[in-house]
């Protein structure tokens, strides 16, 4: 007899790196027999990915941890709050039966196998990844690290002619790509290079291939992920790699759009500005790090910039694409931030014409040197100067939107459901910012709606704003997707 399927669900939390990741899980697990889906009914096992980067992050790991244990499958956790808790993790949390970290990833299918067979792991101590990596980035390469993102199926083999290990897990047209994992900045807030590592890169050739495959399963947009983009080739021995990758992703056959995103302002260097605002099939849109723009609360948290330099930042890509897109996210109540530096703040986020504005409450993290600087504001203060940040936020965003009213957008289709057909301009990166939704208009110049399909680049006149989100009338189609996706292959064996 046939035996039955072992059936998986991936279940993925958090940032765009995390999708990256699962997929290679997911590659991996279909190599070792499994069936792998995102739907956890019937599932035997359930994967959940979780994050562990704010506090909201993990509650929202653990929710969807418990919920995956209440189908009756087997729980297992990985992911960034798996590999940062460990032992901790699985103590506190008896209902998942293995906590994986990162070194588990090249194993994976054999570890799914024991958790269906009842086997009992042991969850490992949490360490500080920074030090499986040398501390000279060049030296790095060579060094025999799990990365999850970056697995190859052959060392030996041309990094363009190796099997892609890595498999979509959803048909739509737009999918992330990653540059690189781990950071080298101390920022004194964040916890993750402790838990995802030093900065690494990975080979151009390897990323080009991965973006011919993704390509081929109708992948139109490509979205560069990293946890610091900017510094992407320091360890291949060439710091200005990014400038030179962008145009050669946007001429992949197939790929009509390449998005840069997690940009650090004092690594954002006049090439890279100039390259994505000139390159065709680059989206002009600076995704830009910038957390708070007062100098003395910049200096507490181990970085660099002020108000006047992030404004001339933004004007020198203005000045190059005057309609450009950037976002960026901020932290109120930082240890120490006093009524003078919020005011500044407030300066900047008036001047600075962003299109999307990320606002978020400090709060103490684990393993940051934050916890202990003193200055320490008040709950409430915080409250009060999140929610006045976010009105204000939301005020410029929505005003931001109306300043593009009679403008003309290229719109990257999503999704066509019920006649809604939404998509976004190259201004409105995915999930973090706002929409296009597209209208039918009148006369000769509106292309008829019933003609689109995701994954169709058109170019639209914008015609009304709904906050951050535009609602256009597509005038022209710029190039259309391809009636046909060849489905999403997959390495013959994982390494």
């Amino acid at each position: 007899m046939t035996p039955s399927p072992r059936r998986v669900a991936l279940l993925t939390l958090g940032c765009a790196r995390n999708e990256v990741d699962s997929e290679e899980l997911a590659a991996r697990l279909d190599a070792g027999g499994w069936q792998v889906s995102t739907d956890a009914a019937g599932a035997d096992v359930v994967v959940v990915n979780t994050c562990g980067f704010v506090e909201k992050a993990k509650q929202d790991s653990i929710e969807t941890l418990l919920a995956a244990a209440d189908t009756g499958a087997k729980v297992v956790a990985a992911g960034c709050m798996a590999e940062r808790y460990g032992r901790e993790l699985a103590e506190s949390l008896p209902e998942a039966q293995a906590v994986l970290g990162f070194d588990d990833y090249t194993d994976i299918a054999a570890r799914l196998d024991g958790v269906l067979a009842g086997e009992k792991f042991d969850a490992h101590t949490p360490r500080d990844r920074r030090e499986l990596l040398p501390l000279t980035p060049v030296h790095r390469q060579a060094a025999k690290v799990v990365v999850p993102g970056h697995a190859t199926v052959d060392e030996h083999t041309p990094a363009h002619l190796r099997p892609v290990l890595r498999r979509r897990l959803d048909t739509g047209p737009v999918a992330s790509l990653k540059l690189a994992s781990g950071c080298d900045r101390r920022c004194s807030f964040c916890a993750i290079p402790a838990f995802r590592g030093a900065f690494v890169s990975r080979d151009p050739q390897e990323l080009l291939a991965e973006a011919e495959w993704l390509a081929k399963t109708g992948v139109r947009e490509l979205v560069l992920v990293s946890e610091n983009s900017t510094s992407y080739g320091k360890d291949l021995g060439d710091p200005r790699a990014l400038e030179k990758l962008l145009p050669q992703l946007a001429a992949v056959d197939g790929i009509v759009r390449v998005r840069a995103s997690y940009l650090q302002p004092a690594e954002t260097r006049p090439g890279l500005v100039e390259v994505i605002a000139t390159t065709p099939g680059v989206a002009a849109y600076y995704d830009l790090s910038f957390q708070h723009s007062s100098e003395p609360v910049l200096r507490r948290m181990r970085r660099f910039g002020s108000t006047e330099k992030f404004l001339e930042l933004l004007a020198s890509a203005r000045t190059l694409a005057p309609e450009a897109g950037a976002r960026s996210n901020f932290i109120v109540g930082f240890p120490g931030e006093t009524r003078q530096d919020v005011e500044e703040l407030v300066r900047f986020l008036t001047e600075a014409r962003l299109d999307a504005i990320g606002v978020f409450d400090y709060s103490d993290e684990d393993g940051t040197e934050a916890v202990g600087l003193p200055g320490k504001v008040r709950e409430d203060t915080i409250k009060r100067r999140y929610a006045r940040i976010s009105d204000l936020a939301d005020e410029l965003c929505a005003q931001r939107a109306e300043d593009r009213l009679g403008s003309l957008v290229e719109v990257m289709i999503d999704t066509v459901d019920a006649g809604e057909i939404e998509g976004r301009a190259e201004h409105q990166a995915p999930e973090v910012d706002g929409s296009t939704t597209l209208v039918a208009g009148a006369g000769a110049e509106a292309v008829d709606l019933a003609a689109l399909h995701p994954g169709d680049l058109v170019r639209a006149r914008v015609t009304a704003t709904e906050g951050v989100d535009l609602i256009a009338v597509p005038i022209a189609m710029i190039s259309a997707a391809p009636t046909a996706r060849t489905p999403s292959p997959a390495p013959t064996a994982a390494p």
